[in-house]
């Protein structure tokens, strides 16, 4: 198999070569934002760096970034264009420019919307300049460019200006390029249509010659465009050289086309045009595609027979059933012998050509006529049928193919034969089809990566007999001794693979404990991989990580494969359930496996008919993943079962899902079924409260005493009609609107729950704003309710008080709780239980309620088990209620007992007391009587005394009502539990409960997508979803939660859809650079909806940070404030003590002449940020500030690794300073947040991932009252995105200061000037020094001083080291970066452990004033006479942190 060449990675310029460039002195005469003094705008300016940066360069991305980035379309192309100055240097500058924006995935139509005043003119120019001859002005490569520029316009429907400019392409009036015959035919089809053209006729007859002949040629324009195309195609030769501008042409052509059939909108009138072009045979026919180097991208991007009975030489074809002549061979039996003209009548006939003039011969190919009818009316295999028949697991073919899965060096540059995910789909099947594709090539690259590092860390050679050598081993992977298959089930009828296939995998696991318990601890439908290695290289040569894998390797064939279980010792699968595994003896082990029958089948098929080679005799090694990424076959699976079944959407969600209609229609206002009035429960504290959150109403109370006004409340709302009412007078009119905003609030009472204290019920004590109180209104409503929260605004709690709302107000409806993490779920449950839910009703699905911070098991099996020991309790209160009544026999033997006791003694005795204490017509009942005639004194002995106040009447029969309803609750719970006495096993008892008993259930978006057909078996049933940190979760793991039931009648049962995010913060991680930018992988439903226009509940108050911090990233939202107690807290009022200001960047220059490094691919580092932070991070410690209360994050995991290692050498073992809380990536930190942020911005070549708006939110709102930000200001200063931002951060001092007196906590108020000295830091070694010198004179000034000259012996030292250093790296099994390669096996096992320097980051020693000896301070920072003397301490850490596989993580990779 070829291997494809390493594409290269663009590697971005240094500060100073970008300052020496041409461009950036232009940029600081003409145009750069912090030039105050600018030149005069000179058109000659852009035709010179036009001419002499782009064009000369070939259009190098590196000169087009340069620009870009210098903010020219900004500052100078759009704001000085008119079509006085347009020419063809400046429209391709600006097309260069808004192509390298999407490039980089940032905003580029911002500056358009400024000043959208020429924008028409400039758009008529980029048409004209596309139709342009290619040997005339405009060269190839140029009109490529405008290609690209008129695909990102198409794509970007959403934006107001640009749909206006192109809907004048894409409309009915551009049927005019059909031909006639065509036309007619198509107007035939749809009435309407008819109508229409008609109308566009006579407006075009009333135009202006000038006006109608413009309008005609951007109605012409796509049809053109296809002609032009065709032509270039054509030009293109079979073998000769051709340039490499015509096929980006034709790729990028290609790439235009599929996106405007991808979007209803376009494709609705653009199909037609497409379908008269007959583009696709003139591609199949073309040479591009026969040319296999440059034509192998190129080359992957009903039917009427009467028709034919006119034609007497298809005559026996018109007869031919269906059947016989819907294949290729036999419709070129037919056709082929014919004529070209005889051909070419045929086609016109259809409607597919002109029609051929008498007397005179086609100019068309016969073989292109052949090919036009022939592959019209061949019957082609369904989509459908092709994914079914299609293997789920990814084989050798596909993984290393560069044009379908691309490397993570992808440039955003060329174009790639992938499927988009924009902003609209045509169907529900063409929806979840694109996203099986994409989901399934992701998958692919992360197996890629794992197979290239397992298989590598194995090193495969040929040994000197010809056979297979491992020299090296890999935890993840094992050679196989031997594989046997040893079923193959029959096909089902109508398929033609079989049903099942098994086969048994033996391995021989001499390796360590803990690695033998994970691969037996391997699970029914764990995923593995079997691999077929035959290496060509001897023994001992050395990997070489740079060139091409599978040829080092000798790798031949890749195979999936699903585990069904170990086999013990004799034979038998071993059940996954509570009993103990078997202790099998020796170290050979045997899993039965499924295999892939598709796979199967095709590969047989492959060896029976081409005499291949049988690749299930082949396999020598077999390779686990981990489990939390290994999920992508289950997630594909339940895709297919989707697009195999009819998906139900509810109505009032189908075209919003597929961006159609009116996007507000989801709305609860706009809802048929919306309620009027609704119970808010414990939402408000108070009456002042619930006017106060409703803001412009008037709020009508039904009681007057003011006494009576608490809460719980009843609202009643004015609803509205969708359809509007007609009111011709005014004074309606005012009327009307007076009605529409008053709301009738009736306080009630909640019925007495009885006598105890756990009785009462949880009350909320969170005074929600009025956009939170609108969020949980809409939430409660049937419906669509998007809510947007930016950080710190109470998303947790908005989304805990809708769920409560909807349990009380809706006790027989069931609500599923869907986030992306169990971290978020976790912190929502824990929230749920504090509210007045009954804890019967919750349940938790999945792997993370182990972390719950809570003594309950919220599990399926938890919940069992609480329901069994919650049964024995009530029976035993049953048998003291029947002690207490006198009742002889056993009423609390069982449930149905206890049933018939309540039934036949409790209620009889109950209805006696009632008829004894109500009203007797005018006799008013005695006060004394409702306690003398209670038959539950005895019983409720136990409760506070006295039950009964004697004060009046109604408040003892309240009392007495809820002494009944206590007991009432006992039997209703225990007829509720009568199915577990029903129930003998768990598993049983665990589905009751599911689809049952639980009201409130709760999973991650990844255990819905698992267990989705699991689920639909049970007959789950839910009626409302609520989905947290719905803007980090996948567009189809959002989707599927939508469906984990089956359709009542044929209709959806889901009621309320509320979905609450933030897209200004991180999407889901896509490690694939590729799938994230080119396929827009990245977007979540949520970023979709907000795109289309979805209505949302903007929450605008926050409360987590001070308000000076949040000014750093409240530009990004709408109207972002301060909740009141950010302003009076003392803790917001006070200042950080020991520095100056509350929030600082701190510029970092070259630590030794250098900046950034880059040890492996995206594994970027900065040493002098890193000693920097830390030193920051031990002067704080040494100041008193609790080291659980700083985080360290940064932008990089190289730097992660790098940071973690310097703690490990200066911080960890002196408990006076200790670990920080978290030393972590941004990316992995978004949802959190700590007092103090220690950040590290790490680049200083080009500013890199952090240009993305969204990490800069996340990494700026993360802190709570400290952000301390090292970074190069000099190169982020000058980034246009983050201008809001580091414009406040550069108006304070960049250097750090400090005021090393002042102790933790300080009396100091946040912006008062200090009375101590201020003392300013100016780099890194002065830093570490000033810290140094702290450290001593704070031991000197200990009681314990004397103990720094012990000495402890320096084997200890060393050991001491050794063994946290073995500590460290099983504690970080779970990330998957940096990895260090090592011949010796003990190396090699803690090498797979990527992030090998980081320890124990949760721990935080206590402040100890005990110092160490002074062996163990070696490595603190010494006095910095020269640089040299910190960098030698540092190099170790440096070499350690690089991960030898190259491979970047998730959140580096953006």
């Amino acid at each position: 198999m070829a291997t494809p060449a390493q594409p290269k990675k663009i590697v971005a310029p240094t500060v100073s070569q970008i300052n020496a460039e041409f461009v950036t002195q232009l940029a600081c005469k003409y145009w750069a934002p912090h030039i105050k003094n600018k030149s005069p705008f000179d058109i000659k300016v852009i035709e010179d760096i036009y001419e002499k940066e782009i064009v000369k360069s070939r259009f190098a991305i590196r000169k087009i970034m340069l620009l870009e980035f210098s903010q020219y379309l900004e500052n100078y192309l759009w704001m000085n264009y008119s079509p006085e100055v347009s020419s063809k240097a400046y429209l391709m500058s600006i097309c260069c420019m808004v192509n390298e924006k999407f490039r980089e995935n940032v905003p580029a139509w911002e500056t358009f919307k400024k000043k959208p005043d020429h924008f028409p003119f400039f758009f008529k120019c980029i048409l004209k300049a596309a139709l342009a001859e290619t040997d005339g002005e405009f060269s190839l490569h140029e009109q490529t460019v405008l290609l690209l520029f008129l695909d990102h316009c198409f794509n970007s429907l959403e934006v107001d200006l640009i749909r206006s400019q192109v809907q004048q392409l894409i409309s009915l009036p551009m049927w005019m390029g059909l031909q006639p015959a065509r036309l007619e035919l198509e107007l035939k089809k749809t009435r309407k249509l008819r109508k229409f053209w008609n109308l566009i006729k006579k407006n075009d007859e009333k135009m202006e010659p000038e006006a109608r002949e413009q309008a005609y040629q951007e109605r012409r324009f796509l049809s053109q465009l296809i002609q032009k195309f065709i032509s270039v195609l054509k030009s293109v030769p079979l073998s000769e050289p051709v340039t490499v501008d015509k096929v980006h042409y034709c790729e990028r052509f290609i790439e235009l086309t599929i996106d405007l059939e991808a979007l209803l909108p376009t494709r609705r009138w653009f199909n037609t045009i497409l379908d008269d072009s007959h583009l696709l045979v003139h591609c199949y026919l073309s040479n591009l595609v026969r040319r296999e180097e440059d034509g192998h991208l190129f080359s992957q991007v009903s039917f009427d027979r009467a028709a034919f009975a006119h034609f007497p030489e298809l005559y026996d074809f018109a007869l031919s059933n269906v059947a016989e002549v819907d294949t290729r061979g036999s419709l070129v039996k037919y056709f082929g012998p014919l004529s070209s003209n005889t051909l070419h009548q045929v086609a016109s006939y259809l409607c597919l050509l002109p029609t051929l003039p008498k007397n005179e011969d086609t100019t068309f190919d016969k073989g292109f006529l052949l090919e036009l009818l022939v592959s019209r009316h061949e019957r082609r295999i369904s989509q459908i049928q092709q994914l079914n028949q299609m293997p789920l697991y990814p084989t050798e073919k596909i993984i290393w193919d560069e044009n379908i899965v691309p490397t993570e060096y992808y440039s955003g540059e060329g174009c790639l034969a992938l499927p988009k995910l924009n902003l609209q789909f045509l169907t529900l099947h063409d929806y979840l089809l694109r996203n099986f594709n994409l989901f399934r090539l992701e998958s692919t690259y992360e197996i890629r990566q794992d197979i290239e590092d397992s298989v590598s860390r194995m090193k495969p050679w040929q040994s000197e007999y010809g056979g297979v050598v491992f020299g090296g081993w890999a935890r993840m992977a094992q050679p196989i001794v031997a594989f046997t298959v040893v079923e193959v089930a029959k096909p089902n009828i109508g398929e033609n693979w079989p049903t099942r296939v098994r086969a048994d995998v033996t391995i021989n696991l001499n390796v360590r404990d803990h690695i033998k318990d994970e691969w037996e601890g391997l699970r029914k439908h764990d995923v593995c991989f079997l691999i077929t290695v035959r290496p060509t290289k001897p023994y001992g040569t050395k990997f070489d990580r740079k060139r091409p894998f599978i040829e080092q390797v000798g790798l031949v064939y890749v195979r999936g494969c699903e585990i069904q279980g170990m086999l013990d010792d004799k034979g038998r699968v071993i059940e996954d359930g509570p009993e103990p595994r078997p202790n099998l003896r020796g170290e050979s082990r045997t899993f039965r496996v499924f295999l892939d029958p598709n796979q199967y089948q095709q590969d047989m098929t492959n060896t029976i008919q081409n005499g291949a080679e049988d690749v299930y005799e082949t396999f020598n090694v077999i390779m686990r993943r981990k489990p939390k990424e290994n999920n992508f076959k289950a997630v594909l699976e339940t895709i297919r079962n989707l697009m195999n079944t009819d998906c139900v959407v509810p109505d009032w969600l189908h075209d919003i899902i597929l961006g159609y209609g009116d996007p507000s229609s989801a709305h609860y206002s706009k809802m048929p079924n919306q309620l009027a009035t609704l119970d808010f429960n414990d939402t408000f504290l108070s009456i002042e409260h619930l006017k106060a959150s409703f803001p412009g109403h008037n709020v009508k109370v039904t009681v007057d005493d003011p006494a009576l006004q608490i809460p719980p409340f009843r609202i009643t709302f004015p609803v509205r009609s969708g359809k509007g009412k007609k009111r011709k007078d005014t004074d309606g009119e005012d009327e009307d609107t007076e009605e529409a905003k008053t709301l009738v609030v009736e306080p009630h009472v909640i019925p007495n729950r009885g006598p105890y204290p756990y009785n009462q019920p949880k009350r909320n004590t969170i005074q929600f704003t009025h956009t939170q109180i609108e969020a949980i209104r809409a939430g409660m409503q049937p419906g669509l309710t998007m809510v947007v929260g930016p950080p710190g605004t109470g998303k947790t709690d908005v989304a805990v008080q809708i769920i409560s709302n909807i349990y009380h107000n809706f006790p027989e409806q069931r609500t599923l709780i869907v986030t992306h993490s169990n971290q978020a779920l976790n912190q929502l449950f824990e929230k749920i239980m504090a509210l007045d839910i009954d804890e019967r009703h919750l349940l938790r699905l999945g792997h993370g309620e182990e972390e719950l911070e809570t003594e309950k098991d919220f599990s399926r099996y938890g919940r069992v088990n609480y329901v069994l020991a919650r049964r024995i309790e009530l029976l035993e209160e049953v048998k003291r209620l029947q002690k207490s009544l006198g009742v002889p026999g056993d009423a609390s033997y069982t449930c149905e007992t206890a049933g018939y006791f309540f039934l036949y003694q409790v209620m009889s005795r109950w209805e006696e007391y009632v008829s004894k204490v109500k009203h007797k017509g005018s006799a008013e009942p005695g006060v004394a009587d409702t306690s003398a005639f209670f038959p539950f004194h005895e019983y409720f002995a136990n409760a506070p005394q006295p039950i009964f106040k004697g004060r009046s009447y109604e408040e003892d029969m309240e009392i007495a009502e809820g002494c009944f309803r206590h007991i009432k609750k006992i039997f209703t719970q225990l007829e509720e539990f009568r199915a577990s006495e029903l129930l003998r096993s768990g598993l049983d008892r665990s589905k009751y409960l599911l689809v049952k008993e639980a009201k409130i259930i709760a999973m991650t978006c990844t255990h819905a997508a698992l267990k989705r057909h699991d689920l639909v078996k049970l007959g789950f049933k839910y009626d409302n979803i609520l989905m947290e940190e719905a803007a980090q979760i996948l567009e189809i793991e959002t989707f599927i939660p939508l469906l984990l039931q089956n359709p009542q009648d044929g209709f959806s049962r889901l009621k309320r859809w509320i979905m609450i995010g933030d897209h200004h913060q991180l999407p889901p991680v896509i490690k694939n650079m590729a799938f994230q930018k080119y396929s827009n992988m990245e977007q979540s439903l949520f970023t979709r909806f907000v795109r289309v226009g979805v209505p949302t509940v903007d929450l605008d108050a926050q409360g987590r940070a001070r308000a000076s911090l949040c000014n750093l990233y409240n530009w990004r939202y709408k109207n972002l404030g301060n909740l009141p107690h950010v302003q009076l807290l003392p803790e917001f009022r006070t200042a950080n003590a020991g520095l100056l200001y509350d929030f600082q960047l701190i510029n970092v220059e070259d630590f030794q002449g250098v900046g950034e490094s880059e040890p492996n691919p995206y594994f970027y580092q900065n040493l002098g940020e890193a000693e920097y932070i830390v030193a920051l991070f031990m002067y704080m410690r040494l100041l008193g500030y609790p080291a659980d209360k700083i985080s360290i994050l940064t932008t990089y995991n190289g730097q992660k690794h790098l940071i973690r290692d310097i703690i490990n050498k200066r911080c960890d073992y002196i408990p006076l300073i200790g670990r920080p809380n978290k030393v972590t990536t941004v990316d992995r930190f978004q949802g959190q947040q700590n007092d103090y942020i220690l950040l590290s911005l790490v680049r200083t070549r080009a500013v890199g991932h952090l240009r993305d708006v969204r990490r800069l939110v996340v990494a700026m709102s993360r802190a709570r009252l400290g952000l301390y930000i090292f970074a190069r200001v000099s190169l982020f200063q000058n980034c246009f995105e983050l201008t809001p931002a580091f414009s406040q951060l550069t108006a304070r001092p960049l250097h750090l200061h400090l005021i090393p007196t002042e102790p933790f906590p300080t009396a100091r108020k946040n912006g008062e000037r200090p009375s101590h000295e201020v003392q300013v830091i100016k780099n890194m070694p002065q830093m570490a020094r000033f810290v140094y010198d702290m450290y001593l004179h704070l031991m000197q000034t200990t009681h314990h001083y004397h103990q720094t000259f012990l000495q402890l012996p320096p084997a200890m030292v060393e050991e001491s080291e050794e063994v946290q250093s073995q500590e460290t790296e099983l504690e970080t099994e779970e990330e998957a970066t940096a990895v260090q390669a090592d011949p010796l096996p003990s190396a090699e096992d803690s090498s797979s452990n990527p992030e090998s320097s980081a320890s124990q980051t949760e721990t935080t020693p206590d402040l100890v004033d005990h110092p160490k000896s002074p062996s163990q301070f070696q490595s603190t920072p010494a006095p910095v006479e020269s640089t040299t003397s910190v960098a030698a301490s540092v190099t170790a850490p440096t070499k350690a942190s690089a991960p030898q596989d190259g491979t970047p993580a998730a959140d580096e990779t953006k």
